[in-house]
C-alpha cells in the first residue's frame, strides 16, 4: 500500500505535457476537475474519459503507474459509494430492515465514484509530469497578484513544494520502519481492520521523529544559505509561455466550453 501512493512523485519522460509551462498544467488540471463536476450524464463522462485518455497518452507515463495511485484511495472510494447508496432517499429498489437501496442512490454513487477516480488520475497527470520546483514557480506566478494585499504567496508556494517533496521521502521512511519492525516480529498483514490500525500505531513515533529531524535539517540548511523569503528573489529558470502553451489553452477552454454546453443542454 505504501508503494502505491504516487502523489508527489515525478516521472521523467520526453513528452508534450512535460514540456508545457507549469501554469498551463495547473490551470488545465483545475479546468478538468471543474468539468468532471459539471458533467452529470454518461455522454458527458464519455467526453471526459476521452480527454483524460488523451492526456495520459500524451504524458508517456505508463498506464499501470498512473492507475497505481488509485489503490491508495480505494477504501475512501468504497466508503463514499456505500454511503451514497444507503443514505440517498428516493425510489426504493431493494429493502432489508433499515437498509434501503434507491435508484437515486445508485446513480449518485456512480457519479461520485467516477468523479473521485478522475480527480485522482487528473491530479496525478499533473504531478507526474511536473517537478516540485516547477509547481512552486507556476503557483507563485499565478498567485502573484495577491501580493498586493500582502498575501505571502512565495512562502505558501514554498510550503506546498516542500510538502510534495516530503511525501515520497516519508513514504520511503515508513517502508523502512515497517521492514525493520517486521524483522523484529511485528505483524501488519493479519487481523481485521481495527487490529491492522492498532498495529500501525508503533510506526507513528519513529515516523514523527524522522519527520521532525528532516524538517530541522532543512530549516538549518535554508538558514545557512541566507534564505529570507520571497522578497526581491529571482528565478534561475524564468517561466515563459511557448506556442504549445497557447495551443493547450485553446484545447482546454474548448473542452471546458463543451462541458458547459452539455450541462446547459442536459446531456
Amino acid at each position: 500500500m505504501i508503494r502505491d501512493i504516487t502523489l508527489g512523485q515525478y516521472y521523467p519522460a520526453d513528452s508534450v505535457l512535460h514540456k508545457l509551462d507549469p501554469r498551463t498544467k495547473l490551470i488545465g488540471t483545475i479546468a478538468f476537475i471543474v468539468s468532471v463536476f459539471v458533467f452529470h450524464t454518461l455522454p458527458g463522462y464519455a467526453v471526459a474519459t476521452v480527454f483524460l485518455i488523451g492526456m495520459i497518452v500524451l504524458s508517456k507515463v505508463p498506464v499501470k503507474f498512473m492507475f497505481k495511485g488509485l489503490k491508495a484511495v480505494a477504501m475512501l472510494l468504497f466508503i463514499t459509494v456505500i454511503f451514497n447508496i444507503l443514505l440517498t432517499p428516493g425510489h426504493i429498489l431493494w429493502k432489508w430492515g433499515f437498509i434501503r437501496i434507491t435508484e437515486e442512490g445508485l446513480k449518485l454513487a456512480g457519479r461520485m465514484a467516477i468523479r473521485l477516480t478522475y480527480l485522482v488520475i487528473g491530479s496525478s497527470v499533473m504531478t507526474l509530469t511536473t517537478t516540485p520546483n516547477q509547481l512552486t514557480d507556476g503557483m507563485e506566478r499565478l498567485l502573484r497578484p495577491l501580493n498586493r494585499i500582502h498575501v505571502p504567496v512565495h512562502e505558501i508556494a514554498m510550503m506546498m513544494s516542500i510538502a510534495l517533496r516530503f511525501i515520497p521521502i516519508l513514504l520511503e521512511e515508513t517502508d523502512k520502519i515497517m521492514k525493520a519492525q517486521i524483522a523484529r516480529g511485528a505483524d501488519f498483514e493479519n487481523g481485521n481492520l481495527i487490529q491492522k490500525a492498532k498495529n500501525m500505531v508503533p510506526l507513528l513515533v519513529p515516523l514523527f521523529i524522522s519527520a521532525f529531524r528532516r524538517a530541522n535539517d532543512l530549516a538549518m540548511a535554508m538558514e545557512a544559505r541566507c534564505y529570507h523569503g520571497g522578497d526581491n528573489r529571482t528565478q534561475m529558470k524564468p517561466l515563459h509561455y511557448q506556442t504549445r502553451d497557447y495551443m493547450a489553452y485553446v484545447i482546454m477552454f474548448g473542452y471546458l466550453f463543451i462541458a458547459i454546453g452539455f450541462r446547459a443542454a442536459g446531456i
